[in-house]
């Protein structure tokens, strides 16, 4: 028997989102900047794993760093677009 807590909803045993995922709630983006972060996973790793661009990654990684885990919710990422977007970054055009 074990005694470890099972892992959160929509995670793996090593706290990742499954390899499928296309529903990308704010735990699961924050996850997998974890396991970036800690090493557990590398970014190139990642981007294969789950379909994501680099820029993707970096964007939630903005929002984490400015806003912590609720700026990963979608609404707020429209919302705070330019405060995530990098200074060199161009503007995209709506049309």
């Amino acid at each position: 028997m074990s005694y470890m807590s099972p892992p959160p909803p929509g995670l793996d045993r090593d706290g990742l989102p499954p390899a499928d995922t296309v529903r990308w709630v704010p735990s699961r983006k924050a996850a997998v900047l974890n396991a970036i972060n800690s090493g557990k996973i590398s970014l190139d790793e990642a981007c294969r794993r789950w379909s994501l661009s680099v820029e993707e990654l970096q964007l939630w990684q903005r929002a984490m760093d400015k806003v912590g885990t609720p700026g990963l919710r979608v609404t707020r990422v429209q919302i705070y677009r330019s405060l995530f977007e990098t200074p060199d970054s161009e503007p995209r055009d709506a049309g």
